[in-house]
């Protein structure tokens, strides 16, 4: 049994922290924020995506970048925030975007994927996570180029669990689909059975529940982490606004802000931050929203109904740590979803967010040890975090508990960016 301190309290932390409890660890939680999963967590697209994982980084997507930069209703926005972080992580985005490099990173990813999903069951059981609007109504990746699909269809494998299909197939499969212009804007579809869509959220607020009745937590704690205290290459404790935590080992699972407490030890998280939008709009019985949990492939944009609101998530933008709200992308994100699901929910009382995704340039998350003894990563995660967060939690708790990793961390751990 250890000490442990878990610094976040977003998905990646508070999955952390319950399977390190679990593991017989007696575990601390530290938040900055006044609440749990008040970041990137709060209103993200609730998609468990497990098979579909491909990162951003891929062959084609520069030229595709200069479209969607060019489209004001893209998915891409840029705009340089002065600071050198941003041009090493795009220089080093650039450097993955290659076919075979996309090819190495899916296929770890999708270890990665289906550890996740396996521990998520076990996780749902075991915590008796009752309020998570979990549903598994498959996934429908829809593409718009008759090209483009037909690429992917030849890739699809057959015997697999993606199934390939035309246009008419995939409006039998999610009538709602017919409610955008007939449908006749869509080439075709790739879908995969029994995928999965929870409120991530109310999972977060639920496991947090679980997690103060359970006889390992000690905690958690509302603070600002400020740095670390070192004696030689051990990390012995964390400074807070509260004051000073020891411990003998200590966790980064807090975003963006772990590259900030990490660089005065010598250590460079190549994390940058996705800014994302999403609107959860009321679902009334005059409604057809999509059953099946949708991704507009060209538009970068999910669809999946989560208990009686439909959560709509898109966008990838590049503008530093900026968190506010855009009216012209979210004007961007209405015209995209009234286009497309016109029917499927009462979009003029959607809330709208908007969160910082921490993402590295291959789109890979960090886990593992660091350099510094104690110090140990669960970071980076994207746009999967949700997804990811049972496998890397349960990956860590093995780790840190002296045993092997249950799948082949490379390309998975602390690297150059």
């Amino acid at each position: 049994m250890k000490q442990l301190v878990v610094i976040g309290g977003g998905v990646i932390g508070v999955t952390t922290a319950w399977a390190l409890a679990e593991a017989g660890h007696r575990v601390t939680l530290v938040e900055r924020e006044p609440a749990l999963a008040e970041g990137a967590s709060r209103a993200n697209g609730g998609q468990l995506s497990y098979r579909y994982v491909s990162p951003l980084a891929d062959a084609g997507v520069p030229m595709k970048a200069l479209r969607w930069l060019m489209d004001p209703d893209g998915p891409l926005r840029f705009k340089p925030d002065g600071s050198w972080a941003q041009w090493r992580w795009l220089a080093a985005f650039l450097a993955h975007c290659r076919a075979e490099v996309n090819r190495q990173t899916t296929e770890r990813l999708l270890a990665l994927g289906a550890y996740s999903q396996r521990c998520f069951g076990e996780l749902h059981q075991r915590a008796e996570l009752d309020a998570v609007a979990l549903r598994t109504p498959g996934k429908l990746v829809v593409y718009r180029r008759p090209g483009e699909f037909e690429s992917v269809a030849r890739r699809t494998l057959t015997g697999g669990p993606e199934q390939a299909l035309s246009q008419a197939e995939c409006l039998a499969l999610e009538p709602s689909l017919a409610d955008g212009r007939g449908g006749d804007w869509l080439a075709g579809g790739i879908f995969t059975a029994g995928e999965a869509v929870a409120d991530c959220h109310a999972l977060c607020l639920q496991l947090g529940d679980r997690l103060r009745d359970h006889p390992n937590f000690e905690g958690w704690v509302h603070a600002t982490a400020l740095d670390f205290v070192c004696d030689g290459d051990r990390v012995t404790a964390l400074r807070t606004s509260r004051g000073e935590l020891g411990a003998a080992g200590f966790v980064l699972a807090a975003g963006l802000q772990s590259a900030a407490l990490a660089a005065p030890l010598g250590l460079r998280l190549p994390l940058y931050p996705l800014k994302g939008y999403s609107l959860s709009a009321p679902i009334e019985a005059r409604h057809r929203p999509p059953q099946v949990s949708v991704t507009d492939f060209e538009r970068k944009t999910l669809y999946a109904r989560i208990g009686e609101q439909l959560r709509v998530a898109a966008m990838v933008d590049l503008v530093g740590e900026d968190t506010r709200l855009d009216p012209r992308r979210l004007a961007a994100l209405h015209r995209t979803v009234r286009a497309t699901f016109p029917n499927a929910a009462d979009y003029d009382r959607a809330l709208p967010w908007a969160g910082l995704r921490p993402a590295t340039p291959s789109g890979a998350p960090m886990l593992g040890a660091t350099p510094l003894r104690g110090l140990w990563l669960n970071v980076g995660h994207g746009a999967l975090g949700f997804t990811f967060s049972f496998g890397s939690a349960r990956i860590l708790a093995e780790l840190i508990s002296d045993r092997a990793s249950p799948i082949d961390l490379t390309g998975l751990q602390l690297r150059a960016a």
